[in-house]
């Protein structure tokens, strides 16, 4: 669908202004970025009020229907026994729901705009933090989720993140880490200006990557969820990898159209378990 003239404004505007700040995180130093995080996230959301992310808090029933499709890719790992910890939590409605299955519920982000909710269930908390720190007892949780988070760290930032989740977690608990493909994007509003994302997606992975990233912090198992349209299969990393290699010898405008077509995001589309 063609954009309007305002709309194709609104969004080179929303470009110009999140790549500026981007470029802050990128180029500051880890002490510095321990306060940008929150503090050029509220300055984001404050600049570009239509924001897909604030317009996504405000639309309900779309929201609604986005939080039971997460939901159902969680469920089959909790109970009530279930210690759980969403991070990037966002408005915190995934939370909200897993809230009613488990023992417990912490979520994590460094924004309070988006997460401002005036209810919460009892056996929830909320935790602002520097966008790297896990403040909770170590070995205590049962799962670990994020959703869209990993690609807005800086990458240092990313591996020692992903550090703090596996000393979280309990031996055989499982970080589920959902995150767009590298290979048929950018997925930030860089998208249409630039090849490689520029903006508040600092590092965009493939699962190959994340596999050896993951195996390098100490996940001792690493899968991915596969499929579309309500079925789906949890696989070894292994294949999506081959195909990963394939697409990375074609160039950015090959493969990425490709990358794109429906069937090749059934399998790219990152959905990543590590089991400590």
């Amino acid at each position: 669908m063609e954009l309007s003239a305002k709309e194709s404004y609104q969004v080179e505007e929303h470009y110009k202004i999140e790549k500026k700040l981007a470029s802050q995180l990128r180029d500051a130093t880890t002490e510095e970025r321990t306060k940008f995080y929150g503090e050029l996230y509220d300055e984001l959301f404050h600049r570009v009020p239509l924001h897909p992310m604030m317009i996504e808090k405000s639309s309900s029933d779309e929201r609604q229907k986005e939080i039971n499709e997460e939901f159902n890719y969680l469920k089959k790992y909790l109970n009530k026994d279930t210690s759980f910890i969403e991070i990037g939590a966002g408005d915190c409605g995934v939370s909200f729901m897993v809230a009613d299955y488990v023992k417990s519920v912490t979520a994590i982000d460094v924004s309070e705009i988006i997460t401002d909710s005036q209810q919460t269930p009892d056996n929830f908390k909320l935790v602002l933090t520097d966008g790297t720190s896990i403040p909770v007892e170590a070995g205590g949780t049962d799962v670990v989720y994020s959703n869209q988070l990993m690609e807005h760290l800086h990458p240092d930032d990313a591996k020692k993140q992903l550090k703090n989740i596996y000393n979280a977690l309990t031996k055989g608990g499982i970080y589920y880490c959902q995150t767009p493909n590298r290979l048929n994007g950018p997925h930030d509003v860089s998208e249409g200006f630039d090849t490689k994302a520029t903006c508040f997606h600092l590092k965009e992975y493939t699962t190959t990557e994340l596999d050896t990233l993951f195996k390098e912090i100490g996940f001792s198992r690493r899968q991915v969820i596969i499929g579309a349209r309500g079925l789906y299969l949890t696989i070894p990393t292994f294949p999506v990898r081959i195909l990963e290699a394939v697409l990375n010898i074609l160039p950015y405008k090959i493969h990425k159209p490709i990358a794109k077509l429906k069937l090749f995001q059934s399998v790219l589309d990152i959905r990543f378990i590590g089991t400590k």
